[in-house]
């Protein structure tokens, strides 16, 4: 079994939780403010979600990136050489309404994100939801919602795709951060937002 690890325990944070403790997936969440602060989430989400300090969480095989955009830096900071784990970055350069997008030029936000997590491999994913429909049952209207993910190691991108398919969601391979992130990264990409959902055609 992959160890799983969340760095963030907000609306984001928090439906990937949730998500996993429905199945009785085993994962450590923590955030700024220390473990003592989420003993009450876990206990709330069940004995399989541990709150566990920032280098507990980091540490694990698969690890969850789920921070406002603004404290991405301080919430990496100083933390261990990935050495070739996976880091899901579902972080997207907003602010809170009514305070305007956060101006990152003409990148990928993936593309930085990627500088502030070194020898990780980074798979863009879980950030085109809302948090609400995140955090709600993957069938919807007899279909399947769809999660959208970007990367450049296709290794890293299948790890992602068979927890996606295991969490009940419909994968959706878009490509490379370069390329295929910007499709769905907020704000203002066509694929960013739309609760879309695969159906099964039937004869």
């Amino acid at each position: 079994m992959t160890s799983i690890g969340i760095i963030g325990a907000g609306q984001i944070g928090g439906a990937i939780a949730r998500q996993l403790a429905r199945l009785g997936i085993e994962a450590t969440i923590s955030n700024s403010r220390g473990p003592d602060t989420l003993r009450e989430l876990a206990e709330q989400l069940g004995p399989t979600i541990k709150a566990g300090t920032r280098e507990e969480a980091a540490a694990k095989d698969l690890v969850f990136v789920a921070v406002p955009w603004p404290k991405l830096p301080a919430a990496l900071a100083d933390l261990p050489h990935f050495g070739g784990r996976i880091v899901v970055d579902t972080n997207n350069p907003l602010q809170k309404a009514p305070l305007p997008p956060i101006d990152i030029g003409n990148q990928a936000s993936t593309a930085i994100f990627a500088r502030m997590v070194p020898g990780a491999r980074v798979v863009k994913a879980f950030n085109h939801h809302a948090f609400w429909n995140l955090a709600a049952d993957p069938d919807k209207e007899g279909g399947q919602r769809i999660l959208f993910y970007a990367g450049d190691d296709q290794a890293a991108k299948a790890e992602v795709a068979a927890l996606i398919e295991r969490l009940g969601f419909f994968g959706a391979d878009m490509g490379d951060i370069e390329t295929g992130s910007r499709l769905f990264q907020p704000p203002g990409a066509a694929l960013a937002g739309p609760d879309l959902v695969k159906m099964e055609l039937r004869a």
